[in-house]
């Protein structure tokens, strides 16, 4: 699964990597990103599909025809195996489909006495997109409007199957226009790009329990450290609840 990510690259490098255009909405460098914030996307929308926009969207998907906004807290990752067969998440992936923006993503590896969390990253240092799915859902109660998505995971490539048996869908940039097109329905090419793709290079690094607690932010959270006490004062990693949509660990 991804339950925690940093994304802390100027606004030049996310021009020139993913093509965006129109306001920058001013997001602080943050190195310990969790579910229910706001988080920066990319998107095309029906009415300008030539236009690449950053969106800062909820993270965790509430479905349209949720009854309130809790269902969220459950739908931050949704796997790429069954995104057609899943309520919650299989017409955002017909049309709806948009990049988190990311430098790197944390993920807890399980030992008999703890779990060591390690800050997985490109090895070119450079930010990447993940797959993501947003919705638009409307508040019975008062009618405000909440923009959400979620992160879509996969297998593991072989480098890193030893930390996690998930990993969020890394997409390669030339695939990020087919990703982003709302009018792109072809379910059976879409599939594929879900698929690990070994072309991808990534690193792994050992980091400090304090990731654990989302409170804590600074670049402190990404640095490598060669030995971690077996026990930290800091909150457990998320440790999400099985239900309908949602990776359970």
């Amino acid at each position: 699964m991804c339950g925690r990510f940093a994304f802390y690259s100027p606004h030049e490098a996310v021009v020139r990597l993913f093509g965006v255009s129109g306001d920058w909405p001013g997001m602080e460098p943050r190195y310990n990103i969790a579910p229910t914030t706001f988080i920066p996307t990319v998107r095309v929308l029906p009415d300008d599909p030539q236009t690449r926009r950053i969106a800062m969207l909820y993270w965790g998907l509430v479905p349209s025809w949720a009854k309130d906004r809790a269902l969220g807290a459950k739908m931050n990752n949704a796997r790429g195996e069954t995104l057609r067969e899943k309520p919650s998440f299989r017409n955002a992936y017909k049309s709806r489909r948009c990049l988190v923006l990311a430098d790197g993503y944390y993920e807890w590896q399980r030992s008999a006495a703890n779990k060591q969390p390690y800050f997985i990253h490109l090895a070119s240092l450079e930010p990447f997109a993940m797959a993501g799915l947003w919705e638009t859902w409307h508040d019975p109660a008062n009618g405000e409007v909440l923009e959400s998505c979620t992160l879509v995971t996969t297998s593991p490539i072989p480098s890193i199957a030893h930390i996690h048996d998930r990993m969020p869908v890394i997409l390669s940039p030339e695939t990020y226009a087919e990703w982003l097109d709302p009018g792109n329905r072809d379910v059976e090419r879409l599939d594929r790009l879900l698929a690990p793709n070994p072309a991808i290079e990534l690193s792994a690094r050992l980091v400090r329990k304090l990731v654990n607690n989302a409170r804590n932010q600074g670049p402190a959270l990404i640095e490598p450290v060669v030995d971690e006490p077996a026990a930290a004062p800091d909150d457990p990693p998320p440790d999400p609840s099985p239900a309908q949509g949602t990776l359970a660990l």
